[in-house]
């Protein structure tokens, strides 16, 4: 499925490809990243790809990702805004000791907004996310102001990001309470390596239709098969600490799962992960992101893998997570629920405590 085979976000209308190009590497501010003109060419190469979909935040980079994607914006044809779905984020502080330089209060929402189209260069923003979950500021302020921008004009939909479910769930039946504009998308972390989010993060986003877009698919690359038990990368070419909390024996287990799918598919690691996590029931748009024009290529590669049953159960198995209660629980009481029957495809045994027939209730 090449980037041009677009999908509706959520329960709107905004068409967006399969794959997000993420925009935290653009700019060396941070002490790595990439430079203007390399961030320039991986815009070029992702629009020549067919590609439309660019997320970034007011924070990356101290506000210089916005400023690369504005300029770009302009250095191409005139056509080039309006066929691109910007999004960026409010919520991360600009200024130093300033208390309303972020989080969700409305004047911190209404100034960052005024920054990032300033940056941008543009009259609107595609997709404003709220970054984190500010819990000092009532959700009904958020909701509020996001639907003033909504009504303005310089907003055309909004999401969350990084919330905990019972947030969004808050969030969604407050806007619609109150007839306010309601999130469409969810970005989260999501990945072989970071699957928590299957206990309450995924089931609230199908339940309310978000168009989920899963962040870091590729755990900071430790994915992309270059980590093994007996090489790593040299100290300092990588973000990832040798102390890693993800460095385990678990981790080169799926790790060798991966390398041994992706041989047998003739591919790579990082697409076979990738395709993974785009395979995930409810997920819209992955993010990928890129500081070479050799990993965005490799990265694009994955709407090519097309993974059998099978691959998929081998790598769930090497990646189960555990998850909070009730999650654990309420799996073991399907067969009390279900008694012997098969629901919506899932089969449960006869419940060992239940009933064998109508001659046995009380």
């Amino acid at each position: 499925m090449p980037l041009d085979r677009y999908v509706t976000l959520g329960r709107s209308g905004l068409r967006v490809s399969p794959l997000c190009l993420g925009t935290m590497t653009f700019g060396e501010e941070w002490g790595w990243g990439a430079s203007i003109e390399d961030s320039r060419a991986i815009l070029d190469a992702y629009e020549a790809a067919g590609g439309n979909f660019l997320d970034t935040a007011n924070i990356y980079t101290k506000g210089h990702s916005e400023t690369i994607i504005g300029d770009w914006l302009h250095a191409g044809d005139r056509g080039r805004r309006d066929r691109t779905v910007i999004a960026t984020k409010f919520m991360g502080n600009l200024h130093r000791g300033d208390p309303n330089g972020g989080g969700a209060g409305r004047k911190a929402i209404v100034n960052a907004c005024e920054h990032s189209l300033r940056r941008l260069r543009t009259d609107h923003i595609d997709l404003y996310w709220a970054h984190f979950h500010d819990r000092a500021t009532p959700i009904e302020e958020m909701m509020r102001t996001l639907d003033d921008l909504v009504r303005s004009g310089k907003v055309r939909h909004v999401g969350l990001s990084d919330h905990p479910a019972w947030v969004c769930a808050s969030a969604i039946e407050v806007a619609r309470r109150e007839g306010w504009e309601a999130p469409i998308a969810l970005q989260i972390e999501y990945s072989l390596l970071q699957r928590t989010v299957e206990g309450e993060l995924m089931p609230m986003a199908r339940h309310y239709g978000l168009g989920v877009t899963p962040w870091s698919p590729l755990r900071a690359g430790i994915l992309t098969g270059k980590y093994r038990r007996d090489a790593r990368p040299a100290p300092g070419t990588t973000r990832v600490p040798e102390d890693s909390r993800f460095l385990t024996e678990a981790t080169y287990d799926l790790i060798d799962e991966l390398v041994a799918i992706a041989d047998a598919l003739g591919t790579t690691p990082a697409r076979v992960a990738l395709a993974w996590v785009q395979g995930r029931d409810g997920v819209s748009s992955t993010i990928i992101g890129a500081r070479t024009l050799g990993q965005l290529e490799d990265n694009l590669g994955a709407l090519e893998v097309t993974l059998a049953p099978e691959q998929v159960a081998a790598l769930d198995a090497k990646s189960v997570p555990a998850l909070p209660f009730p999650c654990e629980f309420l799996d073991g009481v399907r067969v009390a629920i279900q008694h012997g029957a098969v629901v919506n495809g899932q089969e449960a045994d006869p419940w060992p405590l239940g009933p064998a027939g109508p001659h046995e209730v009380w």
